[in-house]
């Protein structure tokens, strides 16, 4: 939209169909509608070739990035053996810009004594420390990924900085809003007056879904509804039918990633009560007030007063939280404004991506 022209050179992993995962696609380019172009390079075949999908070794990055010839280069997450096939382009062409950014925690990783103290402590520092003199910024996408790269791999802190994931406002049909509310809500068989709370995503044990349908279920008032998009993982599945078996709870499967900003559209409170996902981000993107299990380093997504936290994430917890929005709606409505006036702006994707570029003129 700006004018620059964008190549996005990737593995042949992409989402699953089946929503759950990933799956392989042939090597090869093909232009999205908005004319970025994607090129999707091979993994190096080498005598184990899960080994070099496991530090993600390609085949011919080299060769791409000269054919490119880019001006900056933003390395989305730093831990990958070829981050030094990056470091020898930039000293063969010094000019260029490099920029990059980090979405490991240790939530999400260093979780056992392989990942944290050989993948990360040796394989991936080592290549992170050779990276740190030719790179710009590497921005951690939550506080608490700031923190995991001084300490997992001693990144000094003046080559960090903070860049929040967002919302891609772009698919955000803020204009139609009111329209898009009702026929949803139609849909669902929802009234124009019941509180709509959403939540969705991957759904197991460690999102803590199973205690938010307890807690709506337990709830006398008839008014609060939840709506609940994505698909149970297998061992979740049972809990999963049995507790939103009730007229207050409206199970939709999976939907599509832009269709997901249409139901926050339709929505009155986003509730994620477990571990953090792009979600949380992407719901106060779009404007929604929002109740999140505190985690440590999480607390970004509080814009002044758009959300409130629980710290464990327990079905009275969750009760508690719901009802107080419920009993007083002047709390609501000031929670409403905070998320519309500042959480838009913020995690709006145009202006985090502004903001990257902005640092290389």
């Amino acid at each position: 939209k700006d004018g620059h022209d964008v190549t996005v050179i990737t593995s042949v992993f992409k989402n699953s169909t089946k929503h759950e995962g990933y799956e392989k696609v042939e090597p090869g380019e093909y232009y999205l509608d908005n004319g970025v172009k994607v090129i999707r390079i091979p993994f190096k075949r080498i005598f184990i070739d899960k080994i070099s999908e496991k530090l993600r070794i390609y085949e011919g990055l080299y060769k791409r990035l000269q054919e490119e010839k880019p001006d900056v280069i933003f390395v989305h997450g730093i831990q990958f053996w070829d981050i030094r096939t990056v470091i020898i382009y930039k000293r063969e062409h010094p000019n260029v810009k490099i920029f990059a950014d980090n979405h490991a925690d240790y939530i999400n990783s260093a979780r056992n004594f392989f990942s944290k103290y050989i993948l990360h402590k040796v394989i991936w520092k080592l290549g992170v420390k050779k990276f740190i003199p030719y790179c710009e910024k590497i921005f951690g996408v939550t506080p608490n990924r700031c923190d995991f790269l001084i300490k997992m791999y001693n990144v000094p802190k003046d080559k960090i900085d903070f860049l929040v994931m967002g919302a891609d406002v772009e698919k955000i049909d803020f204009a139609h809003k009111e329209e898009i509310r009702k026929r949803i809500r139609r849909n669902l068989s929802l009234a124009d007056d019941d509180f709509v709370l959403i939540t969705g995503g991957k759904i197991d044990k460690h999102k803590n879904i199973h205690h938010l349908m307890q807690a709506v279920n337990e709830i006398a008032d008839e008014k609060p509804k939840l709506v609940i998009f994505g698909t149970p993982s297998e061992e979740y599945k049972d809990i999963f039918e049995d507790l939103s078996s009730t007229p207050f709870i409206r199970k939709i499967g999976w939907i599509a990633t832009d269709e997901v900003y249409n139901y926050y559209l339709a929505s009155d409170m986003a509730v994620f009560p477990g571990r953090h996902s792009v979600l949380w981000e992407q719901a106060v993107g779009t404007g929604l007030p929002c109740i999140f299990k505190k985690w440590e380093g999480q607390t970004h997504v509080d814009v002044g007063g758009n959300c409130i936290f629980i710290e464990n994430g327990t079905k009275e917890e969750i009760k508690s939280a719901i009802k107080s929005v419920l009993i007083d709606r002047e709390k609501y409505n000031k929670m409403l404004k905070v998320a519309q006036e500042r959480g838009i702006t913020l995690f709006s994707y145009e202006n985090i991506s502004r903001r990257v570029i902005g640092q290389v003129y």
